[in-house]
C-alpha cells in the first residue's frame, strides 16, 4: 500500500496496533486520540484515507464526515465502532462514509478495506472526472417518500454483508437498479455484476457458464417465479456448491414468492436459500410525492441529451400526479422522454400529456366491491410491507397512534372538504361529537376552509 493514513481512536492499543500494521504495509500514519487534532490534519490536507473511532473524548466522529466531505472531498473515512447497532451502520452509511466496521474488527479484514479506499483515492487523483455510470447521482433511484426514505435505510443496512437479497416489485418499479446499486456500493464493487434469466440456465452446462463470468461477484437472477421447477433445482445445486469464488445472490420477483411457495410454485429449498433479506420495491402509486420529482428529474436528463429545457404545467403537474402509472417509473420515463421531444413548446401541457398518456384506465379506488381491492386488505397490505421495510428489527415504540393518525388525518381532511368546511355536516358525516372534532382538528393540525359546497 501507497499512501498517507490518518488514524483517529481514543484507545491507544488500537491505535498502536493499526500505526505498525498499516507501517509494515507501506503506508505512512498519524494518529491521535482527538477529533480536534484529526480535524487540523485535514483541513492541512494531509492524509488519503481516515480511519476514526465514532465515540471520541471531543466529540463524535459521525458527526464530522459532512465537515470532512465539504473540506476534503473524495477523501476516503473508514468508520469503526464500538457501538454494535444497525443504527451506527445507517448513520455511517447516510453520512457517506467509505465504509464501516464494527468492533472488535478482523485486522486483515480492515487492511483490505484500506487498500480499496488508497486505490480509489489514487484513481480519482489520476482521473478527476468521474464516468457517467459510476456517479451515484446519476442512478434514477429518486424519492423523498417516507416509504422510500426506508428503503433506502433498508438498502445501507444489508449493502456491505453476504445475505442473498430478494427483490419483490411491480413492473418498471426498478428492482434491477435496486440490485445494481447494493452491488455498487458493496464490498464486490470491482467484481462482475451479471443478471441469469431462465434461458441462462436452461442447459446442463448453464449455471457453469453464469458463475464463470460471475467471479465472486454478484449473480442476479431475473424474475425467479417465472422459472420452472427443473431450472429451480439448478439454481439450488449451484448456490450450495458455487466453487472457489462464493458470489452474492440476489433475485427479482414481481409475484409474491410467500404464496408462491404455499402454491408449489417456487421450491421451499430455493425460496430460504433466497431470501436472507427481502426488500420490497413499492408501486409509483403507492408514493404519489414523488412522481414530480421522478418527473422533473427524467426532463433535467433529456434538456442534457436533447439541448432544450422542458418542462410540465401546473394542470399537466395535476395530471401526472392523478394517473395511475400501471407500468411504474418505467412508464413515467418513457412517457417523459416522449413529450420531450413531440412538445410544441417548452412547457409542456395538460392536452399533450393525455394525448401521450391516451386512454389507459385509471387507478381504481380502494373502497367497493368486485375485483377491486378493499380498504380492509390494502391497510394489512401497506402494514405487512412497513414492517418488512424494517428487517429483522421492530419498528419504533407508538406504531399504534402513528397508524391511527395516518388514517384519522386524511379521513378528516376529505370529510371536511366534503361537506364545504361545515363542522356539524363534518361531525355528522363521521359520526363523532362535533366537540371531538374541533379538538382532532386541532391535535392534527389540520386547517380548515369554509366554502360553498355544490352538491
Amino acid at each position: 500500500m501507497d499512501g498517507t493514513v490518518l488514524v483517529a481512536d481514543d484507545d491507544r492499543t488500537i491505535r498502536t496496533v493499526l500505526t505498525q500494521a498499516l507501517t509494515r504495509a507501506g503506508c505512512k500514519v498519524h494518529a491521535t486520540s482527538s477529533l480536534t487534532t484529526l480535524m487540523r490534519w485535514v483541513g492541512e490536507g494531509k492524509g488519503d484515507v481516515v480511519i476514526s473511532d465514532v465515540v471520541m473524548p471531543d466529540g463524535n466522529g459521525l458527526e464530522m464526515l459532512p465537515k470532512i466531505a465539504e473540506d476534503r472531498p473524495g477523501l476516503p473515512v473508514i468508520v469503526i465502532s464500538a457501538q454494535n447497532t444497525i443504527m451506527t451502520a445507517i448513520q455511517a452509511a447516510e453520512a457517506d462514509a467509505y465504509d464501516y466496521l464494527p468492533k472488535p474488527f478482523d485486522l486483515p479484514d480492515l487492511m483490505k478495506r484500506t487498500a480499496r479506499a488508497l486505490e480509489q483515492k489514487q484513481r480519482l487523483q489520476s482521473d478527476p472526472e468521474p464516468q457517467e455510470n459510476e456517479r451515484p447521482d446519476e442512478l434514477p433511484l429518486v424519492g423523498r417518500t417516507p416509504v422510500m426514505q426506508s428503503l433506502y435505510r433498508l438498502v445501507a443496512r444489508v449493502m456491505n454483508t453476504d445475505l442473498s437479497v430478494m427483490i419483490s416489485g411491480e413492473s418498471g418499479t426498478g428492482k434491477s437498479l435496486i440490485a445494481r446499486a447494493i452491488h455498487d456500493f458493496s464490498d464486490r464493487r470491482t467484481l462482475p455484476f451479471v443478471t441469469a434469466t431462465a434461458a441462462d440456465l436452461r442447459d446442463l452446462e448453464g449455471p457453469a457458464r453464469v458463475m464463470a463470468r460471475v467471479r465472486g461477484g454478484t449473480l442476479l437472477i431475473d424474475e425467479i417465479a417465472d422459472i420452472d421447477d427443473e431450472i429451480q433445482a439448478r439454481i439450488v445445486r449451484m448456490m450450495d456448491t458455487p466453487g472457489d469464488h462464493v458470489p452474492r445472490f440476489m433475485a427479482t420477483s414481481q409475484s409474491d414468492l410467500t404464496a408462491g411457495m404455499e402454491g408449489g410454485r417456487i421450491r421451499q429449498d430455493l425460496y430460504y436459500r433466497l431470501c436472507g433479506a427481502t426488500i420490497h420495491v413499492p408501486a409509483l402509486r403507492e408514493r404519489v410525492d414523488d412522481i414530480t420529482l421522478l418527473a422533473e428529474h427524467f426532463l433535467a436528463r433529456e434538456e442534457k441529451d436533447l439541448g432544450s429545457k422542458r418542462w410540465l404545467s401546473a394542470d399537466a403537474v395535476e395530471l401526472v400526479r392523478r394517473y395511475s402509472w400501471p407500468g411504474n417509473v418505467r412508464q413515467l420515463e418513457n412517457a417523459i422522454r416522449r413529450l420531450s421531444l413531440t412538445s410544441r413548446s417548452d412547457e409542456i401541457s395538460k392536452a399533450e400529456v393525455e394525448m401521450v398518456l391516451g386512454s389507459q384506465p385509471e387507478a381504481e379506488p380502494v373502497l367497493g366491491g368486485g375485483e377491486r381491492e378493499k380498504l380492509a386488505t390494502s391497510v394489512e397490505r401497506h402494514l405487512r410491507r412497513y414492517f418488512d421495510l424494517h428487517g429483522n428489527m421492530l419498528p419504533p415504540p407508538g406504531l399504534y397512534q402513528r397508524i391511527l393518525r395516518e388514517v384519522e388525518a386524511p379521513l378528516i381532511e376529505i370529510a371536511l372538504e366534503a361537506t364545504g368546511g361545515n363542522q356539524a355536516k363534518c361531525a355528522d358525516l363521521l359520526g363523532i361529537n362535533r366537540n371531538t372534532l374541533r379538538k382532532k382538528i386541532t391535535d392534527l393540525d389540520i386547517q380548515v376552509t369554509r366554502r360553498r359546497k355544490l352538491m
